[in-house]
């Protein structure tokens, strides 16, 4: 059966409109998920340890004597990594060694050494970087276990200096997963519980006798998790509440069209809310790309979850030329950008918001899921119009530097005296003013 995914043109009168209805996504929170989530941390709050034991028991079916019993040796995490069979331990250490080497790169070339200089008359200015000291990485457990997001959450925060990692990730009936353990312990995750939900974030946040409160809370979660971060932020700092996955797509009609099908359906399958949009200015390449998605999508082991993904918030964009198709990628602002075409860089310096970009038809997105280097963990939901990657960055903070001479403070002293009188904060003046000659 074919899949009904909506084709635009954007010579259609109604073009923008028909272009914003893809793009409404209603992130609006449920209100009962969110008062459920506020009642979890209040009791984690007030109760700590018990209170996160009893949540654990009633959802994820572990009955615990204490936290201590939750928490996952580090032998255990070496032994996971040991047990893996030799090609996916390979794989695994491979993909952390990149993702390692390039945050390594971006933490040398983001300023992360801060900065000093000195100014005529002595008086000396800059910044100081350190690293936050303790960062809590949330991991999804069960059926949506994923290793990635362990060394995509973890090395960056060790790259930043950060002393302590703790890892909390729900195991269902007890259920572990081998491949989470052993990317935890390549990525260097000091502590690692057995807890989820907004239980977890809550522990995270406040700390209990067992758990100790980390400073800030990255990775992804269910509406749960998304509620408790979003509600704890000002406590603790976090990465971002991430929408549904997104990729965009924009070719030239060079590519394969088997493998532009295939690398919609990579975003697909995540699940019914995720978007998959392709923009070309070449009416006969869509069609041949439709025809590889109705061909190839009955080998899909979650054919029905790409098929609803498609229907509901797909689209095959039918543009006048490339340049076109860049200024819509740039009202778009997609967290996963493909460009391919026989130039990509032409058209990806006149790209300006997208959450990671991939360029020529060889970087297909999956290579950015797991092993390219970059960070996975983008910006949705147009949000890539102001905010960035998670990098080494979200893991340090910076404090400024003000070190004024004597000399300067007979001038800075003087400015700053009359900006206070405006103001009307006498005191500001006044101490201001007893530093002058």
């Amino acid at each position: 059966m074919p899949v009904q995914i909506r084709k635009l043109d954007s010579t259609d009168p109604d073009f923008r409109s028909q272009l914003s209805a893809v793009l409404a996504f209603e992130a609006a929170e449920d209100e009962a998920i969110d008062q459920a989530a506020a009642r979890i941390l209040a009791d984690v709050k007030a109760r700590g340890d018990s209170a996160v034991l009893e949540y654990t028991k009633r959802f994820d079916r572990l009955d615990a004597t204490g936290i201590a019993a939750l928490e996952i040796p580090r032998a255990e995490l070496h032994a996971a990594l040991e047990g893996l069979p030799p090609a996916r331990r390979t794989a695994l250490q491979t993909a952390a060694d990149r993702v390692r080497a390039y945050h390594e790169r971006q933490k040398q070339e983001c300023g992360s050494d801060g900065f000093t200089y000195t100014e005529a008359d002595g008086t000396v200015l800059g910044q100081k970087v350190t690293p936050v000291d303790r960062v809590g990485i949330y991991v999804p457990g069960g059926k949506a276990a994923y290793p990635s997001s362990v060394l995509m959450n973890a090395i960056p925060a060790k790259v930043a200096g950060v002393q302590e990692v703790i890892m909390v990730v729900p195991t269902p009936s007890g259920v572990k997963n081998e491949l989470v353990l052993a990317a935890a312990a390549i990525a260097g995750v000091d502590r690692v519980f057995t807890i989820g939900g907004a239980q977890a974030v809550g522990a995270l946040a406040f700390g209990t006798d067992t758990i100790p409160a980390v400073d800030k809370i990255v990775g992804p979660g269910n509406a749960y998790v998304a509620a408790a971060k979003r509600r704890v932020f000002g406590i603790v700092g976090i990465d971002m509440i991430a929408g549904p996955s997104e990729i965009l797509v924009l070719c030239d009609g060079t590519t394969d069209p088997d493998w532009v099908a295939m690398d919609l359906f990579s975003q697909a399958e995540h699940d019914e809310l995720a978007q998959s949009i392709l923009i070309c200015p070449d009416a006969g390449y869509i069609e041949r790309v439709q025809a590889s998605i109705d061909r190839q999508l009955e080998s899909m082991p979650r054919k029905e979850v790409i098929r609803t993904s498609l229907t509901n918030r797909g689209a095959l964009v039918k543009v006048r030329d490339m340049e076109e198709a860049c200024d819509i990628a740039n009202m778009i602002a997609a967290e996963h950008l493909e460009i391919s075409a026989d130039n990509p860089r032409q058209w990806a310096d006149r790209i300006r918001h997208a959450g990671a970009m991939f360029l020529g038809r060889f970087s297909s997105e999956s290579l950015g899921d797991y092993c390219a280097g970059p960070n996975h963990v983008l910006p949705t939901s147009r949000t890539a119009r102001f905010s960035s990657p998670l990098g080494v960055y979200d893991f340090q903070k910076r404090s400024s530097i003000i070190h004024v001479s004597e000399a300067g403070a007979q001038t800075l002293g003087r400015i700053a005296a009359e900006l206070a009188y405006g103001e009307g904060l006498q005191a500001h003046a006044a101490s201001a003013e007893y530093r002058l000659k």
